[in-house]
């Protein structure tokens, strides 16, 4: 406006400023509600903001972390794979988008991300940690349920017993776990465990069909046509 006044250019500009010192309003109060835990003032706020600044990596984090203390954790990823792509080098973006996708109990997707950190950064200790753990309950995963192509039964339940030991803190593998030991002994003939192992997998998931099924499978071997 300086270099070159005209009255166009001073209402336009004029009503940028307004806007501007409106979002650092905005953004000063979206960080105090953060601060008292209040995640979802915190939330509406940003939103009103990166509706201006969609290109804001750290706002995006921001935003990221509130969903995640909201119990949200997809809309979580969704702000922290657009903060990896906007900021360069965002080896904690990935870290963070790895262990949600860790704790939900998507192992492979979690050992993709974090795999993304370490290309970014191979000596990053947090990633390496991670990766180091993944990799390890992948690795039983896969090995288990090739076990259960090939009608290796109990080498499998052995396998995924190994799971539940490599990561006895997020209690989805280990109802995984169980759901998988369920299905073989169930296949084995070994009903009274099945119904036993089933009967645990489906009071924690009332509605798990493959918890159904073998445990209906086994009801059969055992002529217990009602149940």
């Amino acid at each position: 406006l300086k270099s070159n006044p005209s009255n166009n250019e001073e209402k336009e500009a004029q009503t940028q400023l307004t806007k501007s010192d409106e979002l650092q309003r905005l953004h000063s109060q979206a960080l105090s509600a953060y601060q008292q835990e209040d995640y979802e003032a915190a939330i509406s706020l940003l939103d009103e903001i990166l509706a201006v600044c969609v290109w804001d990596a750290e706002l995006r984090e921001l935003r990221a972390e509130c969903y995640i203390k909201e119990g949200e954790p997809s809309k979580a990823i969704s702000d922290l794979k657009a903060a990896a792509k906007l900021k360069n080098d965002n080896t904690e973006a990935f870290y963070k988008i790895s262990r949600i996708y860790y704790q939900l109990g998507d192992h492979e997707l979690s050992l993709s991300e974090v795999r993304e950190c370490l290309k970014l950064d191979q000596d990053h200790k947090q990633c390496f940690s991670l990766y180091k753990q993944v990799k390890k309950l992948n690795k039983q995963i896969e090995s288990a349920e090739e076990l259960i192509r090939e009608g290796r039964y109990e080498d499998a339940i052995n396998k995924y017993e190994s799971v539940m030991k490599t990561e006895p803190e997020v209690p989805i593998y280990a109802t995984r776990a169980k759901e998988r030991i369920c299905h073989c002994l169930s296949k084995n003939q070994q009903a009274t465990e099945a119904i036993k192992v089933c009967t645990e997998v489906l009071q924690l998931e009332p509605t798990n069909v493959n918890a159904l099924k073998d445990r209906a499978e086994a009801y059969l071997l055992e002529d217990l046509y009602e149940e």
